[in-house]
């Protein structure tokens, strides 16, 4: 099975053209992302056809679980398209068909190598039952909800960005906190039906904001394109930040705007870090 090994702002994923192979990609997932056996990921990618945009993307965590979408992913899986000659390489837009929707992607190019990506990355939902969160609220969005784990008391946002997130706002350094033991115990908690994203969150100015990330089905990951559209989803309707906010994170800088309406624009970087045959 031929790959390419990608990432976007470290967020990594092994790519596979699955145009004419259907294989256990559940199980291969599994495989192919452990960092000690197999090649090394968050997760797998696969470019498949689409009856309704120009392809459709399916992307499987470490654990095997599959997502409805990927930020980061879906960028890479642009560049891996072309590369592939799935689609024409252009400055225009390309459309994927994902499971959160079909989204927009606009490649950018350095030269021959498409080095950075813009994804239109669609609505944010904060509606309790869309998220899903096990609430029964008449009032929305839930902005500050409480929730003890671990002896943290957090405040907790909830937001839909074609999959589930949890956003909490902290003063102390988020580089502190311990995301390694409270990360799963959120992501597990009997609140979040189909699991959820968590972010953790300072917000240094009106237009910056240091996050890090607990991903359903992966753990830390050095960067997530759903968990940063959350995020400024989150801080916006805080009043917390502006329109256009730089979300840092381990891997990098995504840069994200939202006015408060409307869908969100995400714009990251895009790189190919090898390629080869998995004989596993």
């Amino acid at each position: 099975m031929k790959f390419t090994k990608m990432h976007g702002a470290g967020n990594d994923y092994v790519y596979v053209n699955a145009f004419k192979q259907d294989r256990d990609w559940p199980e291969i997932s599994r495989m192919i992302s452990d960092r000690h056996t197999g090649i090394g990921a968050d997760g797998l990618i696969i470019a498949i056809p689409s009856e309704k945009a120009d392809f459709q993307m399916r992307m499987f965590n470490a654990d095997g679980s599959e997502g409805e979408m990927c930020g980061n992913g879906i960028r890479c899986l642009v560049a891996f398209a072309i590369d592939e000659g799935i689609v024409k390489k252009s400055e225009g837009m390309k459309t994927v068909e994902t499971g959160a929707g079909i989204l927009t992607v606009t490649p950018e190019f350095n030269g021959s190598e498409m080095t950075y990506a813009s994804v239109s990355m669609g609505y944010p939902v904060f509606e309790p039952s869309k998220v899903p969160v096990n609430l029964s609220v008449g009032d929305w969005p839930i902005l500050d909800y409480r929730l003890t784990v671990d002896g943290y008391e957090l405040e907790l946002t909830f937001v839909s960005m074609g999959n589930p997130h949890a956003v909490a706002f902290i003063d102390d350094d988020v580089d502190n906190f311990p995301l390694e033991s409270v990360g799963p115990k959120v992501e597990n908690h009997s609140l979040f039906p189909n699991k959820v994203n968590f972010e953790i969150t300072n917000v240094l100015t009106e237009s910056h904001v240091k996050t890090r990330v607990w991903e359903r089905g992966s753990g830390i990951t050095m960067a997530c394109g759903t968990g940063a559209c959350a995020v400024v989803a989150a801080a916006r309707l805080k009043n917390l930040v502006g329109d256009c906010v730089d979300v840092e994170l381990p891997g990098g800088v995504l840069g994200v705007r939202w006015p408060g309406c409307g869908e969100l624009l995400m714009r990251g970087p895009v790189k190919t870090v090898f390629k080869g045959e998995w004989e596993g």
